[in-house]
């Protein structure tokens, strides 16, 4: 890796090299964010209409059926975050896991509290185009723990069937951040 036209070989350094510009880029992103008043409007839209509701949220509770559905939505990829447990490993475990996982989930809902573990992510650089050997011609990847994507799928869920019943989110809002309600809303009937 060439770091100030010097080459680095040191795997830490190389490490600390990534970390660090994609650091950058990420303060770089949030500043133009923060400037950009049209990234404001759908904000303080949202934040509008959510006055009228008050702060609180009424969440469903999982059910097996509903996170069944979910885990066999998800890809069958070998891939995995630090937990070294595959989407493949879950769906092939369902039968075992599911009551267990589904208690969990609503204690998650129940607390409000997503466990710090499943916050974790293994971050890699994946190249993209021109020379290999300078930083900014690769983009960052997470790999998540399959647990977290499930958890994120079930409060998607939820948020999304909260501001749908209360007309929090305009038609035309739906649409431009390419939102589609009967797709994405997985509804728990049983």
């Amino acid at each position: 890796m060439q770091i100030d036209n010097r080459t680095i070989y040191n795997l830490e350094d190389i490490a600390s090299t990534f970390n660090n510009y994609f650091l950058s880029v990420a303060e770089l992103l949030s500043i133009k964010n923060k400037e950009d008043d049209n990234n404001r409007k759908p904000l303080q839209y949202i934040q509008n209409h959510l006055k009228k509701y008050g702060n609180v949220v009424k969440w469903k509770y999982v059910i097996t059926y509903e996170l069944e559905k979910i885990i066999k939505s998800l890809n069958s990829k070998n891939s995995h975050g630090y937990e070294g447990i595959s989407n493949k490993i879950i769906k092939a475990s369902l039968p075992f896991i599911i009551s267990p996982l589904t208690y969990i989930c609503n204690e998650i809902l129940k607390t409000g509290i997503f466990p710090d573990r499943l916050k974790y992510t293994i971050d890699k650089p994946i190249f993209k185009k021109g020379n290999k050997y300078e930083v900014s011609n690769y983009r960052p990847i997470s790999l998540l723990t399959s647990f977290s994507k499930i958890i994120e799928k079930l409060m998607f869920n939820r948020l999304l069937s909260h501001l749908d019943k209360n007309n929090i989110l305009a038609e035309g809002l739906n649409r431009a951040n390419g939102i589609h309600n009967d797709k994405c809303y997985l509804e728990s009937t049983r």
